[in-house]
């Protein structure tokens, strides 16, 4: 396999779905490893460091959304969960947690790979350059997708990055959640505006007390990324 491939982890439990998407996307290019349970994705991800992971949800031992918040604990590698579970209240739970996209079985393989090439696009930088968002004390970095706060590196997933990334392009202009949802999200996601309330919680935790900016709640309208 060619040293550059893309490394993707597939997690789940359906041997019939794993050896399809592994000769689908082996034959697509990519470089692919397996697994069937939560708990060996603990023991291949630290060597492998796959560039994406593909995770269903319900298995055994160790379970999709228990492994999600694994991973993101310390990487913000893109994520598609795979499920035969269709619920609204799934989606928007696999999303609030820090997964890029959300795909139901059955699926076409075609399908998933399109997605694959969609999240990889937003998430790799490396083939061009864009300004980092500079402020007193706030370094927000679209290239290697880091954001340094007071000189400490802070860790978020993909889709909470990309929330503070798009307020702070448009400082001071106020957007409603339907309005971030689209933007961020996309205009086919599944959830609603508590997904926006909940990642704009977790951006204010984690980026608390800015010397000259803060995120606003505009009350009846959105939130806004102030600049004094």
């Amino acid at each position: 396999m060619d040293g550059n491939a893309v490394k993707v982890l597939i997690v789940d439990d359906d041997v019939n779905i794993l050896e399809v998407l592994k000769m689908y996307l082996g034959n697509s290019g990519y470089d692919i490893r397996s697994c069937s349970d939560g708990r060996e994705v603990q023991e291949i991800f630290p060597d492998y460091k796959p560039n994406l992971v593909i995770l269903d949800i319900m298995m055994p031992i160790l379970d999709g959304t228990e492994v999600l918040k694994w991973i993101r604990r310390d990487s913000s590698v893109p994520i598609i969960m795979l499920t035969a579970k269709g619920e609204l209240f799934d989606k928007c739970l696999a999303l609030e947690l820090g997964a890029d996209d959300y795909m139901v079985k059955p699926f076409e393989p075609k399908e998933l790979l399109a997605r694959i090439k969609a999240v990889m696009r937003r998430f790799n930088t490396d083939n061009y350059i864009r300004e980092s968002l500079l402020f007193t004390d706030l370094i927000i970095d679209i290239n290697s997708y880091t954001v340094i706060f007071k000189g400490n590196d802070i860790k978020m997933p993909p889709k909470e990055f990309e929330l503070l990334h798009y307020l702070a392009s448009n400082r001071n202009k106020v957007f409603t959640r339907e309005n971030l949802l689209c933007e961020v999200w996309g205009y086919d996601y599944p959830g609603d505006s508590r997904t926006v309330d909940v990642h704009i919680k977790r951006l204010r935790e984690k980026l608390n007390g800015g010397m000259n900016w803060q995120i606003e709640t505009v009350w009846g309208v959105g939130y806004k990324f102030e600049v004094k």
